[in-house]
C-alpha cells in the first residue's frame, strides 16, 4: 500500500517535475562538478517535498554574515554566510555557505557557545574555539535586513561568545579546484585586530548587502563595556602581512594576566 501511495505521488508530480526540469536547464548551478539533474531526480525531489519533512532545517532562521581567516593560513580568508539555529541561550549551531542565493554552496559548519560553556571546556579543547568580540565590536559581523535595534540586541547576546568553525569547501580557488570540495577540513579563526582582514572582502560584502561596517561599529560602541578578555585573541598576532592595531574591548585573557602579574 505504501508503495502504491509513493508511486501515485510520483505520478502526480512527474508533470510538475518535467516543467521544473525545463526551467532548470538554463539555470543549473555553475561551478559544481557533475551533470545536470535529470527528470528522475526532479521527480524524486518533488515527491519527497510532498511527503517528507525537513524539521531539522526549519529552525535555521538566524542569518549572519562575517569573515573567517584559516587558523593555519591566516592569509586565506573568506566571507561566511551563517544560517543558525539557537538551541538554547548558550548554544547555537550554524551551517555555512559561500553566498545567500539559491545556488550557494555549503562550505562549512560553526558551533557558537557562550562564555560560560567555553569556561567548562578542557584546556586541550579550547584551542579549536575562536573569540567573537572583535567581530561584533568592529562591525564585521552583521545580520542582514534585521532592524538596527534588533541586530544590536542579537550582538549583545553574542558578546563574549566563542565559535568552533570548520570549512570543508574552498570555493575561492585558493586550494585548487573550486567545483568540488578538495583537501582536508580547515579550522577557521576570527579576526581580532584592525588591519587583519582583507579590506576588499569587507567593502565587497558591504556593497553587496548595502550596509556600512564602519557605521555598525559606531553603533556598537556601547557594547565595549560588556566585553571580557577572551582566549585566542592573540593567537594570530604577527601573522598578517598588513600592519594591525587593537581596538577597545578586545583583549587576550593571557595578556591581562601578564599585566596583572607585572603590576
Amino acid at each position: 500500500m505504501k508503495k502504491l501511495a509513493w508511486v501515485s505521488i510520483l505520478g502526480a508530480t512527474a508533470a510538475g517535475a518535467a516543467m521544473t526540469l525545463r526551467r532548470s536547464q538554463s539555470s543549473a548551478p555553475e561551478g559544481v562538478a557533475g551533470r545536470r539533474k535529470g527528470l528522475i531526480s526532479h521527480t524524486l525531489e518533488a515527491g519527497a517535498r510532498a511527503i517528507q519533512k525537513t524539521a531539522p532545517l526549519n529552525r535555521f532562521n538566524i542569518y549572519l554574515v562575517g569573515f573567517h581567516p584559516m587558523k593555519d593560513d591566516p592569509q586565506h580568508q573568506m566571507e561566511a554566510h551563517h544560517f543558525c539555529h539557537q538551541l538554547n541561550e548558550d548554544f547555537a549551531q550554524c551551517v555555512l555557505f559561500d553566498g545567500n542565493g539559491p545556488e550557494a554552496r555549503l562550505n562549512g559548519i560553526e558551533y557558537i557557545i557562550s562564555e560560560r560553556l567555553f569556561d567548562s571546556l578542557p584546556e586541550e579543547e579550547k584551542q579549536y574555539w575562536h573569540p567573537h568580540n572583535y567581530e561584533i565590536l568592529s562591525g564585521q559581523l552583521v545580520a542582514p535586513k534585521v532592524p538596527e535595534l534588533a541586530e544590536h540586541e542579537l550582538m549583545l547576546l553574542k558578546m563574549n561568545s566563542y565559535g568552533k568553525t570548520w570549512h570543508v569547501w574552498d570555493t575561492s580557488g585558493r586550494s585548487g579546484r573550486t567545483d568540488i570540495p578538495m583537501g582536508p577540513p580547515m579550522l577557521a579563526w576570527s579576526f581580532n585586530r584592525d588591519g587583519e582582514v582583507d579590506p576588499e572582502l569587507v567593502s565587497s560584502r558591504d556593497r553587496s548587502l548595502g550596509i556600512s561596517t564602519d557605521e555598525k561599529r559606531r553603533h556598537r560602541q556601547d557594547l565595549v563595556r560588556m566585553a571580557h578578555p577572551q582566549c585566542g585573541v592573540a593567537t594570530l598576532l604577527g601573522r598578517f602581512q598588513r600592519p594591525t592595531e587593537p581596538i577597545p574591548g578586545v583583549v587576550d585573557v593571557h595578556e591581562k594576566s601578564r599585566a596583572a602579574t607585572t603590576w
